[in-house]
């Protein structure tokens, strides 16, 4: 008997999941594992949080939640948005789901026909091009480039646009490579888009608030504000407050996309939890001290492997500006001998050498369509990311590289 639909034979299981589901197996067969694989913050979600999640459990708000959103969730992300990207949105251009994924999954379900093309910056979170495939849509792949920056540039926008796009999306900062747009590099971005009427903007910016080096991270819709009538911007509590496992992610935009997105939402999940959505509630409302201390932690994990990798000379990487990943360029491993006679022909090669000989779990680049790299969180303790250096370091001294 066939199970699945044929629409899902191009879609792939969450690489960063995978990785860490074997490290985790290979840890409960005895095996010292260190899982650089999954994006998570370490911390533990601040206490006034939790407690508020307490008190609403207490208060009885454990019933069915409104499906788009509590309406002081509502208030509370409008604040947000007002606060922190002087963007206004009514309660009825906001909605709440389960996660930002779901979010991104609503909108393209809402909106997408068959055929229609959804322009990705490689290198990009994966899931994005597989939620375009799962609802019959054409991802589309602009390659961005290390020596740009990791970046879209208007001339490589302008030639990727077509009259079957419907949507370009963005990644602001960006997983996995950590790239940060200045609002002149956004503004020329946004004079492109005003030239398509037909192309619709979805930036997502959830890791907003981990940048570093003194920058500050721009909402497009805010750089763009002619733009915010077809711009969705999606955002979360899960990194910037350390509460990814209470699965609330937000997004604001025009009335009759998040109508749309609704309407999706209510045939699929209904409402969010509503005791984790009081807890977003006193994420986004309360004290924001936290989100300076984990963005202080995660800079000096940045600068600590940016150090380690410069004096390694097959590996490469370019600073990350933002979020908490490093996209190491692999490129001088490619066609190396390991010990047992095995040629690395990949970046998946690599990883999975990485995993078996030192015991690190990291991501291949090609989940993120730009090879050759190899993706690892920084969201791990000094001590672990430390750790993994040496034994990344000692496993390539066995490896016999390719003249």
């Amino acid at each position: 008997m066939k199970y699945a639909a044929s629409r899902l034979a191009q879609v792939k299981p969450s690489a960063s999941a995978s990785v860490s589901l074997h490290a985790a197996a290979l840890k409960a067969a005895g095996h010292n594992v260190i899982d650089l694989g999954l994006g998570e913050p370490d911390f533990n979600t601040p206490a006034h949080i939790v407690e508020a999640a307490h008190q609403a459990a207490l208060n009885g708000e454990t019933r069915y939640p409104p499906t788009g959103g509590t309406a002081a969730l509502k208030k509370a992300i409008a604040a947000k948005f007002s606060r922190d990207n002087q963007l206004a949105f009514a309660p009825n251009e906001i909605i709440v789901s389960n996660g930002a994924k779901q979010v991104i999954f609503n909108a393209f379900m809402a909106t997408l026909e068959a055929g229609d093309q959804v322009l990705l910056c490689a290198p990009y979170f994966g899931q994005y091009k597989d939620i375009v495939l799962v609802l019959g849509g054409n991802p589309g792949t602009i390659a961005c480039s290390a020596a740009q920056g990791f970046k879209l540039t208007p001339e490589a926008l302008e030639a990727a646009i077509t009259p079957a796009t419907r949507w370009v999306l963005l990644n602001i900062p960006s997983n996995p490579a950590g790239a940060v747009y200045s609002k002149d590099e956004l503004r020329a971005l946004g004079a492109v888009l005003q030239d398509h009427p037909q192309v619709m903007i979805m930036s997502d910016e959830i890791y907003e608030h981990i940048v570093f080096d003194q920058q500050q991270c721009y909402a497009f819709a805010q750089v763009n504000p002619e733009l915010k009538d077809r711009t969705l911007t999606v955002n979360g509590v899960s990194k910037a407050y350390a509460m990814t496992g209470w699965r609330i992610g937000y997004a604001g935009g025009p009335k009759a996309l998040i109508d749309a997105m609704f309407t999706v939402q209510s045939q699929a999940t209904s409402g969010a939890c509503s005791v984790a959505q009081a807890a977003a509630t006193a994420a986004l409302n309360g004290p924001q001290d936290s989100i300076e201390q984990f963005k202080q932690a995660f800079e000096q994990r940045r600068n600590l492997i940016v150090e380690r990798i410069a004096h390694i000379p097959e590996l490469s990487l370019d600073p990350p500006g933002g979020a908490f990943y490093a996209f190491i360029g692999c490129a001088a491993l490619i066609g190396a001998t390991t010990p047992s006679g095995n040629t690395l022909q990949s970046d998946i090669d690599v990883t999975q050498y990485f995993l078996d000989e030192a015991k690190v779990a990291a991501v291949a680049g090609s989940a993120y369509d730009l090879s050759p790299f190899v993706r690892i969180s920084t969201a791990s303790s000094i001590d672990q990311l430390d750790a993994a250096m040496d034994r990344i370091v000692e496993c390539i001294k066995t490896l016999t590289l390719k003249k």
